[in-house]
């Protein structure tokens, strides 16, 4: 089974797909690592983010093994990650790594942006989590506060409103629901409510096949 999950920037979906692939046993992939690893090589190299050809050479070259470097989780690398995944040859080179990886048994959970429109098109369950931008952001700044860093929730906040326009406006796989995906907004839902929720719609799914 492969399980789709998008939405916007601190929506919740990450941690989401964490606790579904452990409750059913799946892999999971946090899609947006890829793009900030991407984005990472590029600060690193001191690179420009718009270098179409520099972007491309550090997604040939990445190493799986690097996607837990705490250094990817940062403000600055989400802000240019943003910037990376809006390349379109970039979204190429990685499209064929997601697909492997959604294709590996016993099944997995994937989380990011596209992946019910163009990455896995065909998932078995599709959800498309929202929240609201100041819920996100407050939600962001705890999380930067619990890493000992810095946070500014209003500039938080304001990066978010204007990933969300990026996202959504950007030519290539823009942010958007599968028309066959469950809506779940966890504005007001704790982890734990949103993973229930989560859990109610895949098992509302494989019970309405197995029926049919």
């Amino acid at each position: 089974m492969i399980i789709a999950i998008d939405g916007p920037a601190a929506s919740g979906k990450g941690t989401l797909g964490k606790r579904l692939a452990q409750h059913y046993g799946y892999r999971h992939l946090d899609t947006g690592v890829i793009y900030r690893a991407v984005a990472y090589g590029l600060i690193q190299a001191g690179q420009d983010l718009r270098d179409e050809a520099a972007a491309v050479a550090v997604a040939l070259e990445l190493d799986p093994e690097e996607f837990g470097n705490p250094a990817l989780k940062s403000h600055e690398v989400g802000q240019a990650a943003s910037v990376v995944s809006a390349i379109p040859r970039v979204r190429e080179v990685l499209l064929n790594f997601q697909r492997q990886f959604a294709a590996d048994p016993p099944g997995a959970v994937l989380d990011g942006r596209d992946i019910g429109t163009v990455i896995c098109p065909n998932a078995d369950v599709k959800i498309f989590v929202v929240a609201d931008p100041k819920v996100r952001a407050r939600r962001r700044t705890l999380e930067a506060q619990s890493r000992g860093e810095a946070a500014d929730e209003a500039a938080i906040l304001a990066d978010i409103i204007q990933r969300d326009e990026r996202d959504q406006n950007r030519p290539v796989a823009p942010l958007k629901p599968a028309p066959d995906a469950y809506l779940l907004d966890n504005s007001q839902l704790d982890i734990e409510g949103g993973v229930r929720a989560a859990i109610d719609i895949i098992e509302a799914v494989r019970a309405g096949r197995s029926r049919g």
